[in-house]
Parts: C-alpha cells; sequence; structure tokens
C-alpha cells in the first residue's frame, strides 16, 4: 500500500485554517473573566483541541468528501493529485477525529460534549448523505457555529471551571457566529464553476455573484453593529468606539469587495476579515471587564 506524504498530510490538515477556532476558544476564555496564567493548563489543552485537533479533522474529512469537487476546482490539493493515496485520507480524517475526542477527555464533561458536537458538525458538514455544504444557508451556518460560536462558549467554560458562559459570552458568542456566515461565503467565490457543475448549491451558486457578495456584507456587519450597541447599553462606551473604528474600516474595503466580488473575495479576507476578529477580541476583553462571576 502506498503511503501518504508527509508534507501532503501538512497540507490536507490546512494549518493555516486552525487560527479562527483558537482565536475564538481564546476570546472565550478571556470573555469569562477569569485568569488566564492561573489556568494555563486548560488554555493549552483547549488551543491544541480547538485548533490542531478538531479543526484539522474537519479539514481532512471536507478534502476526503470534496476529492471529486476539487478534482475540478483544485486539482493540485493532497487528495486528487494523488499525493494522499486511495482511503487513506479517510483514514487520516477518522484517526485525527478520534485523538481529537481521546484529548477532549482531559477537559472534562463540558470539553468533551463541545469536541463532539464540533465533529458532528465537520462530519455533516462534508458527509452524504447529510453534507450540508449542499447548501450555503446550512452548511455556512454550522461552520459559523463550529468555528466561533463552539469554541468561544468553550473557551468560557472552561476557564470558568465548567459553569456556563455568562450571558453577555453567550450573545457574542452567537452574534459572531453569524457573522462567521459571511466569512464562509467569501470561500465559496472561488469555486461557483465547480459547486454549479457538482450540485453544491454554495450562494454564490443560489443567488449570483452580486447578490451573495452584498448578503455576505450585510452578514457580517450586522451582528457587530448589534455588538456595537449592547457596548454601549452596557457602559462600556471605549470598547464600542474601537468596534465601531474596525467597522467602519470594514465598510471601507467592502466597497471594493463589491465591485468585483470573485476577483477581489480573496484580498477582503485577508484584509477585511482580520478586522472582524480583532472586534471578537476587543468584545472578550469589554466583557472580561465584568469581572469572573
Amino acid at each position: 500500500m502506498n503511503m501518504p506524504q508527509i508534507s501532503a498530510v501538512a497540507t490536507l490538515l490546512k494549518p493555516i485554517t486552525w487560527f479562527p477556532p483558537m482565536w475564538a476558544f481564546a476570546c472565550g476564555a478571556i470573555s469569562s473573566g477569569y485568569s488566564i496564567t492561573a489556568n494555563w493548563q486548560i488554555m493549552l489543552i483547549g488551543l491544541l483541541l480547538t485548533g490542531p485537533l478538531v479543526c484539522a479533522s474537519s479539514q481532512a474529512t471536507n478534502d476526503w468528501f470534496d476529492r471529486h469537487v476539487d478534482a475540478i476546482n483544485e486539482p493540485n490539493r493532497p487528495i486528487p493529485s494523488g499525493r494522499i493515496p486511495g482511503h487513506w485520507g479517510l483514514y487520516i480524517a477518522i484517526a485525527w477525529s478520534l485523538l481529537s475526542l481521546l484529548i477532549a477527555s482531559a477537559l472534562g464533561h463540558w470539553g468533551f460534549i463541545a469536541t463532539m458536537v464540533a465533529l458532528v458538525l465537520a462530519w455533516a458538514y462534508s458527509m452524504p448523505p447529510v453534507r450540508l455544504k449542499q447548501n450555503g444557508w446550512w452548511g455556512n451556518l454550522a461552520c459559523g457555529l463550529s468555528y466561533e460560536g463552539l469554541a468561544w462558549i468553550t473557551g468560557a467554560a472552561l476557564l470558568a471551571g465548567g459553569m456556563a458562559p455568562s450571558m453577555p459570552s453567550l450573545t457574542f458568542a452567537i452574534l459572531y457566529s453569524l457573522s462567521a456566515h459571511g466569512i464562509m461565503t467569501l470561500n465559496d467565490f472561488k469555486a461557483i464553476e465547480g459547486d454549479r457543475r457538482m450540485g453544491v448549491r454554495s450562494l454564490p451558486v443560489q443567488l449570483g455573484v452580486d447578490r451573495a457578495a452584498r448578503l455576505a456584507c450585510w452578514v457580517m456587519i450586522v451582528p457587530q453593529v448589534i455588538v456595537l450597541i449592547l457596548l454601549l447599553y452596557w457602559d462600556r462606551s471605549n470598547y464600542a468606539l474601537a468596534i465601531a473604528g474596525l467597522i467602519v474600516c470594514q465598510l471601507v474595503l467592502m466597497r471594493k469587495f463589491l465591485s468585483d466580488p470573485v476577483r477581489y473575495a480573496l484580498f477582503y479576507s485577508g484584509f477585511g476579515v482580520p478586522l472582524l476578529v480583532s472586534g471578537m477580541m476587543v468584545s472578550a476583553f469589554a466583557i472580561h471587564a465584568f469581572g469572573a462571576r
């Protein structure tokens, strides 16, 4: 049996995608109001779990079940190119998922359940017959909940010793999950041709390029505006001002993105999305300022 190349396995697990859930976990942990340094072991295991394990598992799973689409859109990916031969892509996805559950057992009940939910969403996103990604509405929502909301809630709960997150923390986790729906839509503009041919009903395929781009912008911005309003309501004006500045910068960049969504989707992902996720951390510190319950 041919063995996969180590470099191909690293590419399959897509380290560049690990950052969002690790960042969201850190935001949730900070929002708890508890000391990060006093709980550094939980932080370390949580970051390892959300990025190099659970997120990597989801990437391997997605690449395996997307191998036919990738043969059209990205033929140089590890599986369609043959650098990961046979069923090795599936074996890696299963092994990484089981390893994630094993590590999650060190985080107690909350960590294990959260990991289970994240892995179920990851497999449901890609695997037939569920294959949530066949529809851009459901697939992007599943990714947003897993990458942002679930990771945030897990970080907040674990740092709080297993207690449920505070209502402000839970609210922000949900709002930024919704924003992530728009972020996920940005990824669909590069694969319109292959998605259409393979019957994947991404939002650009369903709505057309221009309508999908406008929708993505609204979905990214509106939850952030709600965050801004809540911070003002909670008398966190300095944090609200920072969020407002980040929103304005995003709006400027969105004008360029909307002028040619297919051409500038990657541009906005590189320059606009970091502004959104920076706002997540600002919001987390705003909640942290309330102090641990």
